[in-house]
């Protein structure tokens, strides 16, 4: 898969494919539906696949000076994922459109013409029941359709993937992660959440108390999650360990921001500098400020027997 870091760098060879267009914030079960059926469109038209998405997201440029709703992934965890899909649902292309102002502004029509005709002669589109496009969110199927015949390009809507007959959407995870309902939103990712990114030295304070901790690089502001939990880490030389992960500001040791530490159990090596990824399990508490670091300690132990309980109930399971 060829990562294509705006327009500009689109040439020759990325034209006259088959194309999905939207945020795809997570790559849920219905993302993958629609990766799917763009397979299966190239495979009909003798093409390549392109799926397209912005950066940054659509609501976090419009949220401008705001707190923007915490998404599910940031661009490194897209093409990770993307990258890790068997070839059916992994397209040639993955295209990052950079959302802003002149995209803001840009009219439905023009976004059709210039981007989709223009410059990507594409032969086919495949879009999301909901999914709107252009200025003021004008565009939608029946435009595309109109532009379709007249550019012959076809242009394909795929229903909502529902499960247990309630659409699957970013939204619906994020808010069953927000209250605590990992299973139901591993449920509809189709993978347990998961937050992946780079080992880099901390203030070593966990180490001072007998947890060390791997501290990783969020790139994000928010998140949604908050609290303590058991996770599973995974990296290409260790493989899947076991943990307890803190993911919030560490109130105890007055942190002001978000930050995401992971105690590894039964584990002594180094993995500073390692690309990490660590899979949420369950949650075990919410965060707290604690009188003394001894109940910190205390409580960290307590932690750790419950994150060790847990993961052996779901590997039971």
């Amino acid at each position: 898969m060829q990562v294509i870091r705006g327009l500009h760098n689109c040439r020759k060879q990325h034209q006259n494919g088959v194309i999905t267009i939207g945020n795809f914030d997570g790559l849920h079960l219905g993302h993958q539906k629609m990766l799917g059926q763009l397979h299966a469109e190239a495979m009909r038209l003798d093409s390549h696949r392109c799926l397209m998405t912005f950066e940054p997201l659509p609501r976090e440029y419009f949220s401008r000076g705001r707190t923007a709703t915490a998404r599910l992934m940031n661009r490194i965890e897209k093409i990770r994922v993307l990258s890790g899909f068997e070839p059916s649902l992994r397209p040639e292309y993955l295209l990052f459109l950079n959302f802003n102002q002149a995209l803001a502004k840009m009219s439905a029509e023009d976004f059709i013409k210039h981007i989709l005709v223009d410059t990507l002669k594409i032969k086919s589109v495949i879009i999301g029941d909901d999914f709107r496009f252009g200025r003021n969110r004008l565009g939608d199927f029946s435009l595309l359709q109109q532009f379709g015949e007249k550019y012959q390009f076809s242009v394909i809507k795929m229903d909502s993937h529902c499960i247990d007959h309630q659409r699957i959407s970013s939204s619906r995870i994020r808010d069953a992660l927000i209250n605590n309902q990992l299973a139901e939103a591993e449920k509809m990712l189709g993978r347990a959440y998961t937050i992946c990114g780079h080992v880099h030295h901390g203030e070593k304070l966990g180490r001072t108390i007998g947890f060390p901790t791997a501290n990783i690089h969020l790139k994000r502001t928010e998140t949604p999650l908050h609290g303590v939990y058991s996770v599973t880490m995974h990296s290409r030389k260790h493989g899947d360990v076991a943990g307890i992960a803190n993911l919030g500001r560490r109130p105890t040791m007055n942190g002001n921001r978000v930050q995401l530490e992971v105690h590894l159990l039964d584990f002594n090596e180094s993995i500073y500098g390692e690309h990490i990824c660590v899979s949420f399990q369950h949650k075990i508490r919410d965060e707290k400020k604690f009188a003394s670091i001894d109940d910190l300690k205390r409580q960290i132990q307590i932690d750790c027997k419950k994150a060790i309980d847990q993961l052996k109930t779901k590997t039971q399971k």
